[in-house]
């Protein structure tokens, strides 16, 4: 069956752009902005065209996104981002994703110079770490290639970092359960040698300092998972805690379900505050109250720094942070007249 000729009229429409502007992309000669050009990619593969030889992936130089694992939500949610913000610099993306007992942050970065890489761009990754051996970053600013960091990186990375504003989003969730009555409040939060979990501890300290007057509030450490989550929380609902700031929407998801389990409810016995704002928190039951993070601004900049980055040159820290948005939905609610006493000291932090 013979296959019909690509139809320009067809990928202008549904691009929104000129047929003049269509035959700019495929013919890849004059000038285009790369927000066009992108639309009229997605406007082809949407209508099943093959892309014209100069816009095949063969054809690009790669930029790879390192990031921890997709079980994770938020991690997909920025990976999809990059994903599309790179192929609209015109580059090829290269989404390498660590997996326990997989390839290393380390291997991938070795792998990927000797493969000629354009560029990186590191997702919650070693750089955020304080236990971490973080040579191997002086070593990829020693070869040239250029690199930039996405959520939290320690001072001694030689690259821009580009972050939420962990204690921002901390503060907000605080105020707000303050302002709901809530008085006490425990953060469920992760291990504080990562950078975020620092930020986020330090930020809580400081707020519930200041708006309850509690210098040495309830902070529970663990990792940022469902499971483990869910065991640390019921410490903190037996100690009397009427409300939960999680360090991730993972980590509160966990806590419902150990809330729920111990025949209490959210939010008429306990509130509960996640943080990212992955998919589908809007549609759970109840709604989760959430920190969104701002992935779309942190994304953009992001690879447009890298992209405008000249090989070779010298890179240095620099640190630059968003604000994120406070999305209030079906999980929090007036604090409960609940009696109870604390059986541990105050401030006591439970590793798990």
């Amino acid at each position: 069956m013979k296959r019909p000729r690509t139809r320009m009229a067809d990928i202008a429409a549904l691009a929104g752009v000129s047929t003049a502007t269509v035959s700019r992309v495929v013919s890849g000669s004059g000038q285009v902005s790369g927000e066009t050009r992108h639309k009229v990619l997605v406007a082809l593969d949407s209508l099943g065209y093959e892309r014209p030889n100069a816009e095949r992936p063969g054809n690009s130089s790669a930029i790879a996104v390192i990031t921890p694992e997709l079980v994770n939500p938020i991690f997909a949610l920025y990976a999809h981002s990059m994903q599309a913000e790179i192929t609209r610099a015109g580059f090829l993306p290269l989404v390498c994703t660590q997996t326990p007992g997989g390839t290393s942050e380390e291997q991938y970065v070795r792998s990927l110079l000797d493969r000629g890489v354009a560029g990186i761009v590191f997702v919650s990754g070693r750089h955020a770490d304080y236990r971490a051996d973080i040579s191997r970053y002086a070593y990829l600013a020693a070869s040239g290639v250029p690199f930039v960091t996405v959520n939290g990186a320690r001072a001694e990375v030689p690259a821009p970092d580009f972050s939420t504003g962990d204690a921002m989003g901390i503060e907000a969730a605080v105020h707000h359960l303050v302002q709901l009555g809530h008085r006490r409040i425990a953060l469920l939060g992760g291990h504080t040698h990562i950078v975020p979990a620092a930020r986020k501890a330090e930020a809580f300290r400081k707020v519930m300092g200041r708006e309850l007057g509690d210098t040495d509030p309830r902070i529970t450490e663990t990792f940022y998972t469902y499971e483990a989550a869910a065991s640390a929380a019921r410490g903190l609902v037996e100690a009397g805690t009427t409300a939960i700031v999680a360090g991730s929407d993972l980590q509160a998801l966990g806590a419902a379900r150990t809330i729920h389990a111990m025949g209490l409810r959210v939010p008429e016995d306990v509130s509960l505050v996640g943080f990212d704002d992955s998919m589908l928190m809007a549609h759970l039951d109840p709604p989760l109250t959430t920190v969104r993070q701002p992935v779309q601004s942190i994304t953009t900049a992001a690879v447009r720094a890298l992209t405008s980055m000249e090989p070779g040159s010298p890179q240095e820290h620099q640190a630059y942070v968003y604000t994120p948005d406070l999305v209030v939905r079906g999980s929090t609610a007036q604090a409960p007249e609940r009696a109870g006493s604390d059986p541990r000291p105050r401030g006591s932090r439970t590793p798990v």
